[in-house]
């Protein structure tokens, strides 16, 4: 049974891997890119242990975390959360520079490496690359990050650069099953999740149905509501205690469903595909394209609340000009 078995829809980058492994050619420096919670740090430690773990206790070692050859770097809890160059200096490299302690290959494992090492200020980054430049034998090294156009130009090229895509609906749905989240919530943490597990979770925990409830709230007061209903459902939202920026993406998907319903597209098409019978019920009130420009209104709503924007004037704008 393949070591990487747990970990779904990354076909092509465990592709990779796996070769590598049986042609003996595992590269001494690999850059995992994509989405956090697809799977990335996970396909990390199941190469380390596919190369080092000679049995079952090595294997169960590695996979505790407690294997001398295997250890994880994570950012720092404080600050900007960047690994200072004296704390790499002093805790890190000195693991890549005696490594392997106990196996015949040794893996550094450096998730959310352009936090830990970011292009600006270059310390800690530039002292990285030149370990990099120059690994010793049987020392690996695997970096994870979301963006890793904030590396170092020159550390992203002295790696191996491996894709992980996101998560299917399918796969989602195995993920929160197993850890038992209610069905009421898993639809709308899948549809608000952008095919990141950990996202799912963490909605289906914190209120993803609430979330879809202000968003059921936002199209009544569009398609049908009067200023007064407007004013009530902007001062009710920019005052409460939701999370305003996750009310309007869970507005924008619904939405974007109202379009999608209105154009022919398949249940499979929607993001809250659960609910697609209440979708279609409310697409014949809002035409496709003033669902569209529905959903190209949220998005502006939300660029302003990126900058700063007051909450209850964004909304007040988003919905007045929803609603003409």
């Amino acid at each position: 049974m393949s070591r990487f078995a747990h970990i779904e829809a990354q076909a092509s980058a465990i592709g990779i891997l796996e070769h590598a492994l049986e042609s003996g050619r595992v590269a001494s420096a690999y850059l995992f890119e994509g989405p956090s919670g697809v799977g990335k740090e996970l396909a990390a430690v199941a190469l380390a242990e596919a190369l080092i773990g000679a049995d079952a206790k090595v294997s169960a070692r590695v996979r505790a975390g407690s294997h001398p050859d295997v250890q994880v770097f994570r950012p720092r809890d404080e600050g900007k959360r960047n690994i200072q160059v004296t704390a790499l200096r002093e805790q890190i490299l000195p693991v890549a520079q005696f490594a392997p302690f106990e196996a015949s290959a040794a893996f550094l494992i450096f998730p959310e490496a352009d936090v830990s090492f970011p292009e600006h200020p270059p310390e800690s980054a530039n002292a990285l690359l030149k370990t990099l430049e120059e690994p010793r034998p049987g020392v690996h090294f695997i970096l994870t990050s979301e963006r890793p156009d904030r590396l170092l130009p020159t550390i992203r090229s002295r790696c191996q650069r491996l894709r992980f895509g996101r998560l299917p609906h399918d796969v989602l749905e195995r993920i929160l099953v197993a850890r038992e989240v209610p069905e009421a919530a898993r639809g709308p943490a899948i549809a608000l999740c952008d095919g990141r597990a950990d996202r799912a979770i963490a909605l289906a925990e914190g209120g993803a149905e609430e979330l879809l409830e202000h968003a059921l709230t936002l199209d009544d007061v569009c398609a049908t509501g009067g200023p007064g209903a407007l004013v009530r459902v902007s001062e009710s939202l920019s005052r409460g205690d939701a999370d305003l920026a996750l009310v309007l993406d869970a507005f924008l998907l619904f939405s974007r469903d109202l379009a999608a319903v209105g154009l022919g597209l398949p249940d499979e098409a929607l993001a809250f595909r659960h609910a697609a019978d209440l979708v279609r019920e409310r697409a014949g009130r809002t035409p496709p394209p003033r669902a569209s420009r529905r959903a190209e209104l949220v998005r502006d709503a939300l660029v302003s609340l990126e900058r700063n924007g007051n909450k209850q004037v964004v909304l007040d704008s988003l919905l007045y000009a929803a609603r003409l």
